[in-house]
């Protein structure tokens, strides 16, 4: 089934704050009574409930074979843009008016684009829709933990698929494509937590003074953890937070867009944490990722919000507590975009560096930024 994506165990409120740390069928059509009584529904909410309504509609515009054979033409050269597809008018303008549901629950602006896109669940699927197959189509469960998976026919009808065993009918995903939305993301939580009082860490100045040390991750691992085969590759970014050269906390978000799958190392050589402004040679790092659900808004609100409160005491304090119990309870519950944590890392930290969480390992060493 090739590399299961990332799976984060959610540390229960008491460890994360002390030290942050059923076969069902393959595939089964279930009356709509049935199907609700097996797997009972969350209450709707933002992006979840947009992308199960949306593939719902893109599943009965598949009754016209050639709005069918436009779109599982081109999934099979890989993930396709919803909004570029021209075969049915109706569709065309769901599609329109998902992309803006998606994009206010992220709070991401108009200028980010479309985010909708389509997928096959797996490259193996690919055969059995090129020789005609009629494909399901379904959106991945906000909860990782659900018992089942709800996909549809194009005549509307639910079918639930067993989340661990593979169908062998080609399913299409509708789902964000985070590899688009999580850069725009990341520029509103830069911005919206500067507006809010807590600067970046990154001084430029401090090239010109002689340079600065940074830590460098040479390798990374995330635990091999199993999840649904309809999840997709992760998007991963790290808060790192320290004290600020005037006493108050700062943020630098790091994007990660290498680190897609869990049980692989992979070896970026990427600068995780810059020293260059901080009053201490100390920082923290929390990890996360875009499940598809943040609202960026919503978490530079939160995290500042806390962090706010927070003030030198004259010794380091680990700020991973705070940033965490910042994060809304809602990320804690069906879609956890907490990942791991890495306390007090320091200009000499260097070596194998478990999480606090026990969900993954950095190989880091000290790296010297020196001036041009």
């Amino acid at each position: 089934m090739g590399p299961t994506r990332l799976r984060h165990l959610v540390l229960p409120a008491c460890i994360a704050a002390a030290a942050v740390l059923a076969a069902t069928p393959a595939t089964a059509h279930v009356p709509e009574q049935a199907a609700s009584q097996q797997a009972p529904a969350l209450a709707p909410a933002g992006v979840a409930s947009t992308l199960d309504t949306l593939a719902r509609q893109v599943a009965t515009s598949l009754t016209d074979r050639t709005a069918r054979r436009t779109l599982t033409s081109a999934l099979r050269s890989g993930p396709v843009d919803l909004s570029t597809l021209r075969t049915d008018t109706t569709l065309t303008g769901r599609v329109r008016t998902a992309d803006q549901a998606v994009r206010t629950a992220k709070g991401l602006p108009a200028s980010t684009g479309s985010l909708v896109r389509a997928r096959l669940a797996d490259d193996s699927m690919a055969a059995a829709l090129a020789a005609g197959t009629v494909p399901l189509v379904a959106t991945a469960p906000s909860d990782d933990d659900a018992t089942s998976i709800t996909a549809y026919e194009p005549d509307g009808r639910r079918v639930l698929l067993d989340p661990v065993r593979m169908p062998t009918r080609p399913v299409i995903v509708v789902e964000v494509d985070v590899a688009k939305a999580l850069p725009a993301g990341l520029d509103i939580l830069r911005q919206a937590l500067a507006q809010r009082g807590v600067a970046p860490a990154a001084a430029p100045a401090a090239l010109a003074n002689g340079g600065y040390w940074a830590t460098k991750v040479n390798a990374v691992r995330l635990s091999d953890d199993q999840e649904p085969w309809i999840k997709g590759a992760a998007e991963v970014y790290s808060i790192v937070s320290g004290f600020g050269l005037d006493g108050h906390p700062k943020v630098d978000i790091v994007q990660m867009p290498y680190l897609d799958y869990d049980g692989t190392t992979y070896y970026p050589n990427q600068l995780l944490v810059h020293f260059s402004a901080y009053k201490y040679n100390l920082a923290d790092v929390v990890m996360m990722e875009d499940d598809g659900d943040t609202n960026y808004q919503q978490l530079a609100q939160a995290i500042a919000a806390v962090l706010l409160t927070i003030f030198d005491v004259g010794a380091y304090i680990p700020l991973v507590d705070a940033i965490l119990s910042a994060i809304p309870t809602s990320w804690w519950t069906d879609d956890p975009d907490f990942v791991d944590a890495w306390y007090t890392l320091s200009t000499g930290s260097s070596g194998h560096l478990n999480g606090a969480g026990a969900h993954g390992w950095l190989e880091v060493s000290p790296y010297w930024v020196a001036p041009l």
